[in-house]
């Protein structure tokens, strides 16, 4: 089923809410000893099964449901819970970050949805990584810093799972796990009780098999969601390939398989057309990592020195870099993130473009654990906040999944959301 016919399916009654629970259960049991996508004492199958009987209690009649009526979820371990720790991939005293639930999980739950578990992060979502395997090679990472909502949704433990993105912890890591990730444009989804890297920066983002029920799921987590009517096809909209220095980061094989997908795109009728973009690439990508790192530094600080031990070495690097940066370097770093944004729309209107689309990473997930992977590719649209989806786009002669980035204008999430339906629908034929 794709996952508006689970939404719809679950709250007409049509697929039974307890048998339904336990399969997702059954999975993660068999295959999460491989995986290890999933926190640690978080799942507990009894306690979901409770949760689910209370729901058809509240709600025993169908047209009553919620929206989200006993739809799985999975939370990265940024997101407070109530009844779960809250640790950040962390060793750190997990009573550092208590505090009240996170407000789209909040939404979540209203919504009908349950909370199946926690999934790892990188340790507080940069780059220390966590146990998780990449489902389709176990030896090959499956990204960052999202890794266990990545790896959940692909190996079938949950429908739907929430992550993050300050650089590329979405995007990158949906892509090598060949699922579907949504970072809506920046604010769309509060980060509200979701333990911060960078207040500034932060995307909360979601992972699924498919992108047809996006829309139903942002309506519940985001204020003013209006899913368009009637909308441009991908047939109808101009997709413009950025060339030049940002694109040139991608690897051979991670070339070849880009230019096979646009060749099947345009063979199927959609508009797509190479525009020169990012000219001062390297100094955009600086900036925006010395404001990320600024901000967690301010983050860290009150506990900093009494818990220094406790870091992993490129969080403590990262953390004394961010600490070296004054309070002025960083405002100016946040007013040229609306500059560049400005920057790239207005491209976009001088050359007729709807929409951006270039790889989510630079080829597929690398081998080894010790890393997640490069999310230059994500950088310039998370600093520009604008919304990016990643689409499955099948597998390379190495077995691994790549995917397509389709970038949209911000505020402009409904529209990328249609168009995702649509450019899935072409990619998976």
């Amino acid at each position: 089923m794709t996952l508006l016919e689970t939404i719809a399916d679950l709250k007409s009654g049509q697929v039974d809410l307890i048998e339904f629970i336990n399969a997702c259960c059954d999975r993660i049991e068999s295959r999460e000893p491989d995986i290890l996508a999933i926190i640690p004492g978080t799942f507990d199958r009894s306690r979901i099964l409770k949760d689910a009987a209370e729901l058809i209690r509240l709600y025993p009649e169908h047209k009553q449901r919620p929206a989200l009526f006993g739809l799985p979820v999975g939370a990265k371990d940024i997101f407070r819970v109530d009844g779960f720790p809250t640790r950040c991939g962390s060793a750190l005293p997990g009573d550092l970050f208590d505090g009240p639930e996170a407000d789209c999980i909040q939404r979540l739950k209203r919504a009908g949805a349950i909370i199946m578990a926690k999934t790892v992060t990188t340790e507080f979502a940069f780059n220390e990584p966590g146990p998780t395997c990449n489902p389709y090679n176990p030896e090959h990472t499956p990204g960052g810093s999202s890794s266990g909502s990545a790896a959940g949704v692909s190996s079938g433990f949950f429908p739907l799972a929430l992550g993050s993105q300050t650089v590329g912890s979405v995007i990158r890591p949906a892509a090598y796990c060949g699922v579907v990730g949504f970072k809506p444009s920046y604010g769309r989804i509060s980060i509200d009780g979701v333990i911060p890297y960078s207040v500034t920066v932060d995307h909360v983002g979601v992972f699924c098999k498919d992108p047809s029920g996006i829309g139903t799921v942002m309506s519940v987590m985001s204020d003013g969601w209006n899913d368009p009517k009637n909308g441009n096809t991908a047939r109808d909209a101009v997709f413009a390939i950025p060339e030049g220095i940002y694109l040139d980061r991608i690897t051979e094989n991670g070339r070849a398989f880009f230019e096979n997908q646009i060749k099947r795109l345009i063979r199927a009728g959609c508009n797509i057309k190479r525009v020169p973009m990012f000219s001062d690439f390297e100094t955009r990508a600086k900036e925006h990592r010395y404001l990320i790192a600024g901000e967690m530094g301010r983050y860290h600080k009150p506990w900093f020195e009494t818990h220094r031990s406790l870091y992993r070495p490129r969080t403590l690097e990262q953390i004394e870099f961010g600490l070296t940066l004054d309070d002025d370097e960083l405002e100016v770093f946040r007013e040229k993130r609306i500059q560049f944004r400005n920057a790239i729309e207005s491209r976009m209107t001088a050359e007729g473009i709807d929409y951006w689309i270039c790889p989510p990473a630079t080829d597929h997930a690398p081998k080894g654990l010790d890393g997640t992977g490069d999310a230059v590719m994500n950088l310039p649209w998370t600093s520009a906040g604008v919304p990016a989806v990643t689409l499955p786009a099948g597998l390379d002669e190495y077995g691994l999944p790549h995917g397509v980035q389709i970038v949209g204008r911000f505020m402009e999430d409904e529209k990328l959301a249609m168009i995702a339906d649509d450019m899935f629908e072409i990619l998976s034929n």
